[in-house]
Parts: structure tokens; sequence; C-alpha cells
């Protein structure tokens, strides 16, 4: 399953979301229940869930994920407020993924601010214990960081301890991030499945709930995390492309976040997604070394 971030706001809402994907030739998506950088929030009576699900069943869309706001920092042990608020605020995304009926919400892990990993781990395992219950429909994928900053789960040891450290881990999956992976120091273009090989020392492959799909603008561990297009990166075209081949993931979301491109019409910047042109390109396995010309032009 290929597809990308694609947005939610006006009148269509979630409606607009599924049109959006389809749109880019996808048959997957990734999408915020509202702004992720804030916590203004429709209610979900507002989304149009019902004529989105809808549309989804009729374009053969069967899953799709929902990615936590970045404001949500389970790690931070300096300021009780702002954990509390993180919690309170991961349960309502909970709440809302469910509603918006998908499987998957995709979770940063936390950052210690500076309290070192130990703290850190044990407070997001506190976090996280506070979340899920027994009965939690919705998995949360904690994605692998590049290591910016006091990021945790930057490695997979790491995330085996806050997997062990949960009571209920059996409702926790992996998101595995190619841009993140690269700039953590992970051998993703020359030794992807050595990657995975040293995943699977914690984890079995049945525990990746979503891929996210992205070139870097940095060397192997950078630890800076900046998304690249597909092809024009440290990565290249040819590890990307393989990895949407791979059996292993043919039924997991595998989600482009690529950078707009921007062009200047008419004296103002536009930005554009790039999403259509990368996912043809990569359904077809033909890197596009025109690919802005192109963007543009099909604009």
């Amino acid at each position: 399953m290929l597809g990308s971030h694609v947005g939610l706001g006006g009148k269509e809402q979630f409606l607009g979301s599924v049109k959006e994907a389809l749109l880019y030739g996808a048959d997957t998506f990734m999408v915020y229940t509202g702004a992720p950088q804030n916590t203004r929030r429709k209610d979900v009576s507002e989304m149009r869930i019902p004529e989105a699900q809808e549309l989804m069943k009729q374009s053969g869309i069967t899953e799709f994920v929902v990615h936590a706001p970045y404001i949500i920092n389970l790690g931070n042990t300096v300021k009780p407020e702002s954990f509390a608020f993180s919690v309170e605020f991961l349960q309502e995304e909970l709440r809302r993924t469910q509603a918006m009926g998908s499987r998957t919400l995709v979770l940063h892990p936390g950052a210690h601010v500076g309290e070192g990993e130990d703290a850190g781990i044990m407070q997001i395992i506190r976090g996280i214990n506070e979340t899920l219950a027994a009965d939690t429909e919705v998995r949360i994928a904690l994605e692998m960081m590049a290591g910016k900053g006091s990021e945790l789960g930057t490695n997979f040891a790491q995330m085996a301890r806050i997997y062990d450290g949960v009571v209920h881990n059996n409702k926790l999956r992996l998101c595995l991030d190619t841009c993140h992976l690269n700039d953590a120091g992970y051998d993703v273009k020359g030794d992807f499945e050595g990657v995975l090989a040293e995943m699977e020392r914690y984890f079995p492959l049945n525990q990746v709930a979503c891929i996210h799909l992205n070139d870097s603008k940095n060397e192997r561990g950078a630890a800076k995390d900046r998304h690249e297009n597909i092809g024009y990166g440290t990565i290249g075209f040819d590890r990307l492309y393989a990895i949407t081949k791979m059996p292993e993931f043919a039924n997991t979301p595998i989600i482009l976040e690529t950078p707009y491109v921007s062009e200047v019409e008419g004296g103002k910047d536009r930005t554009l997604a790039p999403y259509r042109e990368e996912i043809a390109m990569l359904r077809k396995g033909v890197f596009n070394r025109e690919l802005w010309k192109t963007i543009v032009a099909n604009r």
C-alpha cells in the first residue's frame, strides 16, 4: 500500500483528505486529526467521517493511519503540567482515531529535555500506561526517530525498553521512517536488510505497522531529521523503490512525507505537493530526474 500525508480542513474535512489521497493515485494515506502544532480540533461529528468512509469503500482504500500531533511529549519529566497535557491529549487523539476508522496512531515517543535517557524512557512508559487499557482498539505505532536534540526512540534497544515497561504492549507497534533511520546511523541505503535483521533482535517484522518513506538531505548518522524528495537525497531512489517492493511489507501502509516543491508564479511563491508524481514514479520503478519540472507542469 502506497500513499502520502494528506491535509484535513475546510468544509470537506476528512472527506477532503480521502479525495486528496485519490488525486495522488494512492491506495492508503496518513492524516492528522487537526493541526499538528496546536490543540484546535473539530468535533468528530463535524468531520464528515461517514462520507469519507463511504468514499474509501468505493475506492478500495482499506487502511489509513493517523499521526499524533508534535506537541505531545511523554518524555518530559521537567514540567509535570506538560506531561499531564500530553497524556490527556494522546487519550483524546486515540478516541478521534477510532472514530475516523483507523487502527493505527503514529506517535513520536518523546524527548527527555535534558534529564537523560533513563528518566525520559521511564516517563514515556508511564505516559503510555496511563493511556492504554486492555480494551483500547487503536494501536500506538512508536516512530523511530533521528536523534535530534534529546529525542528518544532513536534505536531498537530504546524501543524495546519502552515495550518491556508497557503493561498492554500488545497495543504497541513500530513506525519505521527511512530518513530517521538513516540520520540515526542505520545503513538504510547500503544494507536495509541488515537494519531489519537488527530490528528482529528485538521485534518480529509484524510489529511494523507503518513505514514513512523519505529520502534524507543528510549523511548517515547526522541526527538532523531533514526529509528530501524521493531519489534526491543520500538514500537514493533504488533503495526506496526496493522497500516498496518488499513482500514483507505488501500489506503495510507506506507513506511519503517528502517536502513540497516551491515555485514562483506571477511574482508570488507557491508550494506544490509532490506526491502524485512521486507515487507514480515509485509505481513505475523509474526515477524521474525532471521531477520538479513534471510537478510544476502538472499543475
